[in-house]
């Protein structure tokens, strides 16, 4: 009799397991590639002073496989903030980046761009941008690199044309640190973003959470966001467009993936 209840034991242990298994496998098949590492179809590029579509100097290319930003045929950055965005607008999701900085900043970029790129979420349109429009109205996640010396944190939170709240208090300050480590060199971090519409969103670096705030809004201070108001767009921002930056530091992404939550 022991015998045969140590076996039942066993199996079920085992069927649990499967089952596991099973259910983190059916969840891993939900993720979309939104990055084939080939082309850049899917994606639509805006730069500053360029009308939706055209890739000045070739800033946003495929090379080895991974989506890079390069300013190989800049002479000088000029302004020329750029952002390449995926068609397809969310805004309950799970997105996951892996990227890494590499080479040298552009001559004529912004001292704060060096090691400095950016993922936005709950965007603009590209086609509702204007043609010296320099940033989407948006939500970024920004990505920074180290110096080799000093604490410099990544997935930090910026607001172009937008404010969000924060321990239960409206934030108008543009940019906010999160409780990341600095990561220098040439190194792959992975950042994941976690979007509940207009409610929580969580960036998480190398699988912890660093930073949470919630109800992302437009600035009505703001010309651009104004401009939005204007067309009919709601104040509260529960979804958009997801797009990555060139802000003058050549940047590579290997892996960009989307995981849809229910809403």
């Amino acid at each position: 009799m022991m015998s045969s209840r140590m076996s039942l034991a066993g199996i079920l242990l085992l069927l649990a397991a499967i089952t596991v298994h099973s259910c983190a496998g059916s969840q891993e098949e939900e993720w979309i590639q939104l990055f084939n590492g080939k082309d850049l179809s899917g994606w639509t590029v805006k730069i500053t002073g360029y009308e939706v579509g055209e890739n000045f100097g070739n800033t946003f290319r495929v090379e080895d496989g991974y989506l890079t930003v390069s300013y190989d045929q800049y002479e000088n950055f000029a302004g020329r903030f750029g952002h390449i965005f995926y068609t397809e607008e969310f805004s309950h999701y799970r997105l996951r980046v892996e990227y890494r900085f590499i080479g040298e900043q552009v001559p004529g970029g912004p001292g704060w761009g060096v090691r400095n790129n950016g993922i936005m979420i709950h965007g603009q349109t590209p086609e509702s941008m204007g043609l010296d429009q320099q940033f989407p109205v948006s939500v970024e996640v920004q990505l920074l690199g180290g110096d080799g010396t000093n604490p410099r944190p990544t997935a930090n939170v910026c607001s172009p044309g937008t404010h969000i709240v924060m321990d239960g208090e409206l934030v108008t300050q543009h940019c906010n640190d999160s409780d990341s480590e600095t990561y220098h060199g040439d190194q792959w971090v992975t950042v994941e973003v976690e979007v509940h519409g207009n409610s929580v969103i969580r960036h998480i670096v190398e699988g912890d959470t660093v930073l949470t705030y919630s109800e992302p809004q437009l600035d009505e201070e703001d010309d651009n966001a104004k401009k939005l108001l204007q067309a009919g767009k709601p104040i509260m921002v529960s979804g958009g467009t997801i797009s990555l930056q060139a802000e003058s530091h050549p940047t590579q992404f290997r892996k960009i993936e989307l995981l849809p939550l229910e809403g």
